[in-house]
């Protein structure tokens, strides 16, 4: 098998790191955050908001359109939620879907939940869901071999596009 550096550099993941130890230092959950002050949605890249939930891009996505929905109130799991709660997240999940494909052209999606730091979960007292769109070809050797992501577009630039492709007077659509 041929020689290949493994050295990969990935700089972005140490913004990462070094924003959860803030947030965990200064401001609490950065969800939470958020939801207290939508006069900064479009820096939080905020996409919309419904009476009880919103839309955000995530700040270090897996690809270009990756999507979080979060509740204002912060609870840390799915059993947490009310049966009215857990339907809007799911017809919120389905907007971002319907988004994506119109915005982005996205062909299929990664879709779930990160409950519990075991299994992921950045930010484990207030739940959201992931919606990552893909398309055919996009996982390359990168991110097999060096766990780094190649994120073709500026968060802004994703974050204006979905803006102009979003319905936010209805978000349930």
């Amino acid at each position: 098998m041929p020689e290949f550096n493994t050295n990969l550099w990935a700089p972005w993941r140490m913004e990462y790191i070094r924003s959860l130890d803030q947030e965990n230092q200064d401001d609490g959950c950065f969800l939470c955050n958020y939801w207290a002050h939508p006069e900064q949605d479009r820096e939080n890249h905020v996409i919309w908001r419904s009476e009880n939930a919103f839309v955000v891009m995530n700040r270090f996505p897996y690809t270009n359109g990756h999507l979080l929905i979060a509740f204002a109130g912060h609870k840390g799991d799915v059993t947490e939620l009310s049966p009215d709660e857990f339907t809007e997240m799911n017809l919120l999940i389905r907007s971002c879907v319907k988004l994506l494909r119109t915005s982005v052209n996205a062909q299929g999606f990664n879709i779930g939940y990160n409950l519990g730091l075991c299994a992921g979960a950045g930010l484990p007292g207030h739940l959201h869901a992931h919606v990552v769109p893909r398309w055919s070809g996009d996982t390359n050797f990168m991110a097999v071999l060096g766990e780094s992501r190649v994120i073709p577009d500026a968060l802004n630039a994703m974050h204006d596009q979905l803006i102009a492709a979003v319905d936010k007077d209805n978000p349930f659509s």
